[in-house]
């Protein structure tokens, strides 16, 4: 719990390079993470030269500027090629392929409270030009990059954001 409480959206970083090993740790972590019939549909590409960041940048593929100054940005894919295609019984849920943003997302909070947990600060950016960065990173056209999570070590630290009550969160 203490990990999740502390997490927040980090969008200043220090000029601090990650070392590779923490990297993985953090590829590492998406890779134990459920799926739906454990697929396993996600794909990341890592972002760390200068060269490519300018490339990003010179094609305006992130709406903040703060992705750019990340000393790593990590490209989240995620395919639905490889989900069974069953019929389903009518009234049953019937759109396992759409699990692969469920499963992404799952994915992605373990990388997220992985990084909390060794220092580091992320911010899960949705705000991409997917096309532009699937050509200029060389990313095959099965996947699908809904966002980005820049990560570096924190140079700022943010209040919690608030949160509702127990109460406003659960049916009764």
């Amino acid at each position: 719990m203490e990990g999740i409480k502390l997490r927040r959206s980090i969008r200043k970083y220090q000029a601090k390079e990650i070392p590779p090993e923490i990297i993985t740790e953090l590829l590492e972590a998406a890779r134990w993470a459920p799926s739906a019939r454990n697929v396993q549909p996600w794909a990341f590409k890592i972002v760390t030269s200068a060269a490519d960041k300018a490339k990003l940048k010179e094609n305006g593929v992130f709406m903040r500027d703060s992705v750019y100054t990340a000393p790593a940005i990590i490209i989240c894919c995620v395919t639905e090629e490889d989900y069974p295609k069953e019929k389903y019984q009518a009234g049953m849920q019937a759109t396992l392929d759409k699990w692969s943003m469920i499963d992404l997302g799952l994915a992605t909070e373990n990388i997220l409270l992985a990084a909390t947990e060794l220092g580091l600060g992320t911010c899960v950016t949705g705000m991409i030009d997917m096309e532009k960065i699937r050509d200029i990173l060389n990313i095959p056209d099965k996947y699908f990059i809904p966002y980005v999570i820049p990560v570096g070590y924190p140079d700022e630290t943010p209040a919690p954001t608030p949160r509702k009550n127990l109460k406003e969160i659960l049916i009764s």
